[in-house]
């Protein structure tokens, strides 16, 4: 496969940052893009003159970064032909991080499992499972009780919602590929917030759909900006209750002012860990032809795959008669068991929000003590914190955390462009004392980065 100097261009982003010379920094960011996956085994670079160009730098920079890849095993070269993306040695793509057994893994933002709430769940859902087994199992919209649970989950945060308008699906991610699906064709473009979440970006790429992406600052949502990327989108996609990856909420006074032309899904998996202020209204109250996607992956347990479609009965209706491509139905014991749940308000635990709480301002106190030049603005729920660095380290620290001790999720992962070198997403989901010795570990691996240490680590897998 061939990459174009354009595409390497907008992948490489804003190379120039950072100390050293410019050649240097250019083979550093594009080994980072071959670990990170982001430039594919096998894939033929553009030429030196033309990468020289698109980058509106000399060929000898280009040139010199080349052969420092070659002479470190990422390109292989041949007289005549494109360089080619390779590996040294036997290391694989998207390789999961290899470290030692005591690695603290902060790529992965999700809560322990609820053991006694979720064992009750399940034997609830064990002794109504015999009422389905005269049926065959196969539900493209899911079960009665989920479907009814899910309805008044909506209705009891102020929203009128009838059990025909929801779709149950194996999570929230599977909800969104669903649509996207349905929704969009190649080239459409799609407006999302930035940063955003990873895996909503690949299934935008994966639907062959062009990203228009609009800033997320610590100042919040732009309204004018939004709108005026909404007139020139297919489709947007906003995470407006507690931003994953920076925790921010969008308030109820811009939802009540924004008006987007196009179709709108709204990630709402994070809208029961509400910490410091009162649950937000559900974005469709202000926008009613909005999608609703949810889950109970971060509210109780990501070994939990049960998500749900908010939409009009015609949209969900397609949705149905497209899903059989990818799969014919979600488990039912899951469905019954989140039907429980949701049904006991147990998606929303006063014990666990304060757990949140409490371990959320420890990493904040670790990251005073430890890393003071970090800079991170406090969320008001959901379960991380969005960390802005002094300098552009970003990738480099996600590839030599692990020979530390901790795995990180780097912050180009959240956007398009490689944007967002200066942040990392940290989440706040294990205890206080592991967090603290996560934070220590870091602050040693950006000590280890300032004194030329180099990392071979592939990206941890991000949830």
């Amino acid at each position: 496969m061939k990459v174009s100097s354009h595409a390497v261009a907008r992948m490489l982003g804003h190379w120039r940052e950072g100390p050293g010379p410019a050649h240097q920094r250019l083979s550093d960011r594009l080994r980072l893009l071959i670990l990170d996956g982001r430039l594919s085994l096998g894939a033929a670079l553009p030429s030196e003159r033309d990468l020289a160009t698109a980058l509106y730098t000399s060929r000898t920079t280009v040139g010199a970064s080349f052969r420092t890849l070659v002479g470190q095993g990422y390109l292989t070269t041949r007289s005549r032909t494109r360089a080619t993306v390779r590996l040294p040695g036997d290391f694989a793509p998207e390789q999961p991080v290899r470290a030692d057994a005591d690695t603290i893994d902060l790529s992965f933002a999700a809560p322990a499992a609820p053991v006694e709430v979720l064992h009750a769940a399940f034997a609830a859902a064990l002794e109504g499972l015999p009422r389905h087994f005269e049926r065959h199992g196969y539900d493209r919209s899911g079960t009665a009780e989920l479907r009814e649970a899910v309805a008044r989950w909506y209705q009891r945060r102020g929203l009128p919602t009838r059990p025909d308008h929801i779709l149950i699906t194996n999570g929230a991610q599977h909800a969104l590929a669903l649509l996207a699906g349905v929704l969009l064709s190649p080239r459409d473009r799609v407006l999302i917030e930035h940063p955003t979440y990873p895996h909503a970006i690949t299934t935008f790429i994966r639907a062959r759909a062009r990203i228009l992406p609009v800033a997320v600052t610590s100042c919040g949502w732009d309204t004018e900006q939004l709108q005026a990327a909404g007139q020139a989108a297919n489709l947007a996609y906003l995470i407006p209750d507690f931003h994953n990856p920076t925790g921010m909420c969008m308030p109820t006074s811009v939802r009540r002012r924004l008006r987007i032309a196009c179709p709108v899904i709204v990630d709402e998996t994070m809208t029961d860990l509400a910490l410091d202020v009162p649950s937000p209204e559900p974005f469709a109250l202000h926008m009613p032809t909005a999608i609703s996607i949810g889950s109970v992956s971060k509210s109780v347990w990501g070994g939990l795959r049960i998500g749900w479609i908010r939409a009009v009965p015609p949209l969900l209706e397609r949705v149905e008669r497209a899903r059989p491509a990818t799969d014919l139905g979600t488990p039912v014991v899951e469905q019954l068991a989140t039907a429980v749940l949701l049904n006991e308000h147990r998606t929303r635990r006063p014990d666990t929000l304060q757990q949140l709480r409490s371990q959320r301002d420890s990493l904040g106190q670790a990251l005073t003590e430890h890393l003071p030049g970090v800079d991170v603005v406090k969320p008001t729920g959901g379960i991380t914190l969005w960390a802005t660095f002094p300098r552009p380290i970003s990738s480099r620290l996600a590839a030599v955390a692990p020979d530390h001790g901790v795995a990180i999720a780097a912050g180009p992962r959240f956007g398009v462009g490689g944007a967002f070198e200066r942040n990392i997403r940290l989440p706040y989901t294990l205890p206080p004392g592991q967090l603290a010795t996560a934070v220590r570990r870091l602050a040693r691996a950006e000590q280890a980065l300032a004194h030329g240490a180099t990392g071979t680590h592939a990206p941890a897998p991000i949830a």
